[in-house]
C-alpha cells in the first residue's frame, strides 16, 4: 500500500528558475555595492595622499619664502647678499630674492646674523619647477670658499626611478608655480628679474595629480587637485 501525504510536492522547474534569478539579482546588487564602495574608498585614499603631500610642501615653501631677505643686521651691514656663481656680493637692489621667475626662485636669509648669506645651512635656497619630471625641486647652497652645488633634490613629486605619490603638472596645465605682485597688487611676473625690488607678495600654486590611477574617476584618470597660497616676504619689503 502506498501512503501519500496530502499537500506535499516538489518545486516546479519554473519556481526553481525564478529562485535562481532572484538569487543572482541579489548577488549582483551586493557585488555592485561592494565594488562601488571599494572604488570610493580607493578614490578617497588617492585624494588624501595627494592632498597631504601637496599641503605639506606648500606650507614649507610658504614658510621659507616668508623669510626671504631676513637680515638682523640690516642697519649696519648694507649688502649681506651673495652671488652664488662667484660667492661674492650679490645684487643689493634685489636683497634676499636674487632670482625670481614663474618657475623658479632663489631666496636668501642671514639666519646666523654673520652679515653674509651662505655661510650656514639653509641660508640660500632655490625652488624650481622641473616640468619634464613633473616635480618641484629644492636646493640649498653654501658659499664657504667655492660655491657648493649638491644638485637639486626632489621636494614634491620625483624623477624617473624615484618613489613618488604625486605628479606636479603645472607645466602641463600652463599654470605658473610662482606669481609676484607689487604693493599695489599688480602682477609683475612678466617684469622680472628687473622688478624684483618691487615684490611685496608671492603667490604659490601647485597643480598635482595622484601618482596612481583613481578608479572612482572611470578607471583611467588620476586625481587632480590644485593648492595655492599667498606669501608676504615682510623682510624683503620693509628694507626698501
Amino acid at each position: 500500500m502506498t501512503n501519500k501525504v496530502a499537500g506535499r510536492r516538489g518545486f516546479t522547474l519554473v519556481e526553481c528558475l525564478i529562485a535562481v534569478a532572484v538569487g543572482m539579482a541579489v548577488l549582483a546588487a551586493v557585488y555592485t555595492a561592494v565594488w562601488s564602495g571599494q572604488r570610493s574608498t580607493t578614490g578617497i585614499d588617492r585624494k588624501v595622499t595627494t592632498g597631504q603631500d601637496a599641503r605639506a610642501a606648500l606650507e614649507v615653501m610658504a614658510m621659507e619664502l616668508r623669510m626671504a631677505s631676513y637680515n638682523p643686521n640690516y642697519s649696519t651691514v648694507t649688502n649681506p647678499w651673495t652671488d652664488i656663481s662667484s660667492c661674492n656680493g650679490g645684487d643689493a637692489a634685489r636683497r634676499g630674492i636674487q632670482n625670481a621667475a614663474a618657475d623658479t626662485i632663489q631666496i636668501q636669509m642671514d639666519l646666523n646674523g654673520s652679515g653674509s648669506c651662505g655661510d650656514a645651512a639653509n641660508e640660500i635656497i632655490v625652488y624650481a619647477l622641473d616640468t619634464p619630471n613633473q616635480r618641484v625641486t629644492r636646493q640649498t647652497l653654501t658659499c664657504s670658499g667655492a660655491p657648493a652645488t649638491p644638485g637639486a633634490q626632489s621636494f614634491l613629486g620625483g624623477a624617473a626611478g624615484e618613489v613618488k605619490a604625486v605628479r606636479v603638472v603645472n607645466g602641463d596645465t600652463a599654470t605658473p608655480l610662482l606669481r609676484y605682485f607689487n604693493s599695489a597688487g599688480t602682477d609683475i611676473t612678466s617684469s622680472l628679474p628687473g622688478a624684483i625690488g618691487q615684490i611685496r607678495r608671492i603667490e604659490i600654486t601647485l597643480v598635482v595629480d595622484s601618482e596612481d590611477i583613481d578608479p572612482s574617476l572611470g578607471g583611467s584618470q588620476r586625481r587632480r587637485m590644485i593648492y595655492s597660497t599667498s606669501v608676504v616676504p615682510r623682510n624683503h619689503g620693509v628694507q626698501f
